[in-house]
C-alpha cells in the first residue's frame, strides 16, 4: 500500500469521524480547562498542576475512547439485527413489508397516487423493497461503515489533543504567567471548536460560538470554585 493510499484512507476514517473529533475535542478542552485551572487557583507549583492535568488528561481520553467504542459498537449491532428482522419479515410475508414501507411514507404526506405508482414498483421489486425498508428504520449514529476501532481511535486523539492545550503553557512558563497564555489559547480553541460544531451541525456559527465558549469558561469558573473550597476547607 503507497503512501497517497493511506493518506487517502486517513482522510476518509477522519470524514467519517467529524462529529467523534469535534465532540472529543470539546470534551477534552473543557473538562481539563476546568481541572487545571482549579489546581492552577490554588498553588504556583508546576508539578502539581501537570501531573494533576496529565493525570485528568489521561484519564478522560481513555474514558471517551471506550464510550465512543461501545456506542458505535452498539448502533453497529442495531444495525444489524434490524436487517435480519427485515430478511424475516421479507421471507414470511413481503405483503407486510410493502403496506408498512408505504404507510410510513403516506405519513410524511405523499399523495394517494404517488403512492398507488410507488406500492406497484416496489411489489415488482423486492431487492429495492428491502433496501427501502432498511433505509426507513435505520437509526442515526455512528457512520457504520467505520469500525468501532476506528470511531473510538479517533476520539482518543482528540479529546488528548485538545485536553493537552489548556496544559503545556504550565510546562513551558511558570505558574501565574501560565494561567493568562492557558487562558487564552483554550478560549481561541474553543472558538475554533464552536465553528467546527456549526458547520458540522448546520447550526448559526455566532450562537454556537458563544454557546461553545461559555461552557468552557463555566467549566473554569466552576473549577476555580472548587478548587479555592477545597484549599480553604483543608487548609491548603
Amino acid at each position: 500500500m503507497n503512501g497517497s493510499s493511506i493518506l487517502e484512507r486517513l482522510r476518509a476514517s477522519l470524514a467519517a469521524s467529524a462529529g467523534d473529533v469535534v465532540f472529543g475535542m470539546e470534551d477534552g478542552t473543557v473538562s481539563i480547562f476546568g481541572l487545571v485551572f482549579g489546581v492552577a487557583a490554588t498553588t504556583n507549583d508546576t508539578a502539581t498542576v501537570l501531573i494533576a492535568g496529565a493525570s485528568g488528561a489521561v484519564a478522560a481520553a481513555v474514558a471517551m475512547m471506550a464510550g465512543a467504542y461501545l456506542e458505535a459498537e452498539t448502533s453497529r449491532d442495531s444495525a444489524q439485527a434490524s436487517a435480519a428482522r427485515i430478511d424475516s419479515r421479507m421471507e414470511r410475508n413481503p405483503a407486510e413489508v410493502l403496506e408498512s414501507v408505504i404507510g410510513r411514507i403516506r405519513a410524511v404526506g405523499i399523495g394517494s397516487d404517488q403512492a398507488n405508482t410507488l406500492t406497484r414498483f416496489l411489489r415488482t421489486e423486492p431487492a429495492i423493497l428491502k433496501g427501502v425498508a432498511s433505509a426507513l428504520d435505520a437509526s442515526v449514529g455512528p457512520d457504520l461503515a467505520q469500525s468501532p476501532l476506528a470511531h473510538s481511535l479517533w476520539m482518543l486523539v482528540a479529546d488528548f489533543f485538545a485536553a493537552a492545550i489548556p496544559i503545556v503553557p504550565f510546562a513551558l512558563m511558570p505558574v501565574p504567567n501560565a494561567r493568562l497564555v492557558s487562558g487564552i489559547i483554550t478560549l481561541l480553541l474553543l472558538v475554533g471548536l464552536g465553528i467546527g460544531r456549526a458547520q458540522i451541525g448546520g447550526r448559526n456559527i455566532l450562537p454556537t460560538v458563544i454557546e461553545t465558549v461559555s461552557i468552557g469558561i463555566a467549566a473554569a469558573v466552576a473549577g476555580v470554585a472548587i478548587g479555592i473550597g477545597m484549599a480553604r476547607i483543608f487548609g491548603a
